[in-house]
């Protein structure tokens, strides 16, 4: 089998992201897909896929409040509205590779070992940050039973705002993660 992949010469959505989505939406389609996880952080790459993904089930996982600063949500409320009145279903939970891990670290800096979790994150992170947000997004939706482990979903992630990565995959729960299958890379920064 020989497939395309596409290369950015730079990370980040800036110039990547539309790419980024038309790509992934006509690899959906050819494979027959109808399910779609996007991260985003304030919503503006979520309000972009729900148009570009109009058919598919689309999963927006967000940040987890306060992941920035107490008591916030990043995730703006007019793009949460916009989202969901397009049909988009928004995931906010714990991040798959940080959860209590992260607390010792923030609580005990320099944090006396690294965790599982981080050592997951940074191995990912050697395909590019965008590698490992699909990864995690993924995992997170598996988790919230959002979508199913023996289906193939496309999985949208970046680096910074915007998306630059996309790869068809086979989610698994984060008990299982290892379990998690990376089968086609659409697109995703050279670095």
């Amino acid at each position: 089998m020989e497939l395309k992949t596409t290369y950015y010469d730079k990370p980040g959505g800036d110039g990547n992201t539309a790419s980024t989505l038309a790509l992934a939406r006509e690899r959906a389609a050819a494979l027959g897909i109808k399910t779609v996880v996007v991260a985003s952080t304030v919503g503006k790459t979520a309000v972009k896929a729900v148009d570009v993904f109009r058919g598919f089930k689309v999963i927006v996982v967000t940040h987890t409040a306060g992941f920035r600063e107490a008591n916030t949500q990043e995730f703006t409320g007019e793009n949460r509205k916009l989202v969901e009145d397009k049909g988009g279903i928004i995931l906010t939970t714990t991040h798959a590779f940080g959860g209590v891990q992260r607390a010792l670290a923030t609580s005990m800096p320099p944090a006396p070992t690294s965790a599982i979790g981080d050592v997951v994150a940074m191995t990912l992170r050697m395909f590019g940050q965008g590698m490992k947000v699909a990864c995690e997004i993924a995992a997170m939706a598996a988790d919230a039973g959002l979508v199913r482990t023996d289906e193939e979903v496309v999985a949208i992630g970046g680096t910074g705002r915007g998306a630059d990565t996309a790869v068809v995959l086979k989610p698994e729960y984060v008990h299982r993660l290892f379990g998690l299958r990376v089968h086609e890379i659409i697109c995703k920064p050279r670095l």
